[in-house]
């Protein structure tokens, strides 16, 4: 696969890099970050990926989160894909801030004329990991998963449906039951159709009750987020998770809103969560 290097940085004794490949599963071009840890220069590190929010693009994490110093200490590397396919000539695509380009969900659509670029779940699963895998000394054997709101959504049910390929997971904020709320709605009458017995396979929820399993979980969620009543559903996740018996640690925050403070405020928390799984 070729990779493109659009730019590299030195940061805590690594670098900050920002790629592009042509990619066969969007059939269109990618870009993702990746922040390779010190370590490296000695051997495959762990690696995270981390899925971002509506909106966000590869830079966003990087730029805002404040990982990379704690991920040099830990020897941890960090990849930030693109939220979604872009300049794809759908027409209405960038007509939404919540479907569309920018507003990927994470799975791979079925309705036209979505089906042909918007196949995100294998573009992240499948095509991605193996090029990071290949050209970055990164571990395949110790890789986490982590995300925010619609990319906090897409950890959770890519750890669910993919449990063979991620050892640690965690979320902020994430879209925990998209099948019950506007933006899931939305997303999913697009992307998948009008039918909703096909939206369950990407509901985290959903996903829980019907006996899917996930390692020892951490989630964070802000009670000042203006999004949490009528978009994020945490309690349902939790109420199906003790239900299940899956390991749950639901951190609940007064006067935390949506946005990257609460990220940054958070993230070595979550870095530490994966670092301990993940050794």
């Amino acid at each position: 696969m070729a990779l493109e290097t659009l730019s590299e940085h030195r940061c805590f004794g690594g670098v900050q890099g920002f790629y592009r490949h042509a990619s066969t599963e969007i059939a269109l071009p990618m870009k993702f970050g990746v922040f390779v840890p010190p370590q490296a220069a000695n051997g495959p590190v762990p690696v995270l990926f981390f899925l971002a929010g509506l909106t966000c693009t590869e830079e966003t994490f990087a730029i805002k989160a404040g990982a990379q110093r704690v991920a040099a200490e830990l020897g941890l590397m960090i990849v930030t894909p693109d939220t979604s396919p872009r300049d794809t000539g759908i027409e209405g695509a960038s007509a939404a801030w919540d479907f569309g380009h920018g507003a990927g969900f994470y799975l791979d659509a079925t309705e036209a004329p979505w089906s042909k670029h918007f196949r995100m779940e294998s573009w992240i699963t499948q095509e991605l990991r193996s090029l990071v895998l290949s050209q970055f000394p990164a571990r395949g054997d110790r890789v986490g998963l982590f995300g925010h709101s619609m990319g906090g959504h897409g950890a959770l049910t890519l750890a669910l449906r993919h449990p063979e390929l991620y050892q640690s997971v965690s979320a902020f904020a994430p879209i925990a039951a998209p099948t019950q709320c506007p933006w899931g709605e939305k997303a999913f009458t697009g992307y998948l159709g009008a039918d909703r017995s096909n939206w369950a396979a990407h509901d985290a929820t959903a996903l829980i009750k019907a006996g899917s399993k996930l390692p020892a979980l951490l989630i964070d969620q802000g009670l000042a987020d203006n999004f949490l009543a009528a978009q994020l559903h945490p309690h349902l996740f939790e109420a199906a998770c003790e239900q299940a018996g899956q390991p749950l640690m639901l951190r609940r925050h007064a006067g935390y809103d949506h946005g990257y403070y609460f990220i940054a405020s958070f993230i070595e928390d979550h870095l530490r969560h994966h670092a301990q799984a993940l050794r």
